[in-house]
């Protein structure tokens, strides 16, 4: 004699995109007027992709970021984010009253991670960003890349499966940013995070990316995507980073050339 038996329940599947953005629209209104910052902007970020975004000043690259995160409401269109987000802006934005290691036992503790459990998950972060020997000291007792390597210590703290970084090594110089790169690259290898990081800087762009993104001129919409079919680690003054930063440069000129006719 045969039973049927039923087909044993198997968990849904899992989203491929961590982030989907569909005909997305955000206008300020002022003076009577709209100023429309980003326009009919559709995108997906694949899960553990390492997104670049770059784009001419003031083409809405931070308000994209923002609104991912959920710190603005678009206008129209609509996000859809798999999992949690983080952001990390340019500036560190440390407690300056507290100690490194309580500034990224603070994210802990907003996460809900038992209090006796913080301390040693603090240390191991900034272990490795590299700062083990100076999780007593105060912000203010440190450089400004040491101020970052915390700041991104804290971001990781939060244990978000999206991070999402505003032009996070733009002042820095460029020793320091080449180091942070390597820290945020094994970061990043180490917990399969999805990362969007806007910066200026084309190079860094190609550096860090699976795939670069060009927004246009304000309003900003996507112009282009570039894969990086470049075998990890990478450097900036590699050539075959150089060649795709040229050919991204290129197209950049040519968006800002176009917006600069209007």
């Amino acid at each position: 004699m045969s039973i049927d038996l039923a087909p044993a329940p198997t968990a849904p599947p899992q989203p491929l995109d961590a982030i989907r953005i569909d005909r997305l629209r955000k206008a300020y209104r002022s003076g009577g007027e709209d100023t429309v910052a980003l326009d009919r902007i559709d995108l997906e970020v694949r899960r553990g992709e390492f997104l670049s975004i770059v784009g001419a000043s003031g083409c809405g690259k931070s308000t994209l970021l923002n609104l991912v995160a959920g710190l603005e409401e678009p206008t129209s269109g609509s996000i859809h984010t798999t999992g949690r987000t983080a952001l990390m802006f340019q500036e560190s934005a440390l407690f300056p009253w507290l100690t490194i290691r309580r500034n990224v036992e603070l994210a802990l503790r907003l996460r809900g991670v038992p209090r006796r459990e913080r301390r040693s998950r603090a240390l191991a972060l900034l272990e490795q960003v590299r700062l083990g020997g100076f999780a007593e000291r105060r912000p203010h007792e440190l450089s400004g890349g040491m101020r970052q390597r915390a700041a991104l210590a804290r971001a990781f703290a939060q244990d978000a499966e999206i991070l999402l970084m505003d032009e996070p090594f733009g002042a820095l110089d460029a020793m320091t940013r080449d180091l942070l790169h390597a820290e945020l690259e094994q970061l990043w290898a180490d917990r399969s995070q999805t990362i969007v990081f806007v910066t200026h800087n084309v190079r860094e762009a190609v550096r860090l990316g699976d795939r670069v993104v060009l927004l246009t001129s304000r309003p900003g919409t996507v112009a282009a995507e570039f894969p990086v079919d470049i075998e990890r680690p990478r450097r900036m003054e590699s050539p075959e980073v150089s060649a795709l930063a040229a050919v991204i440069t290129d197209e950049l000129r040519e968006e800002v050339r176009r917006h600069a006719g209007r």
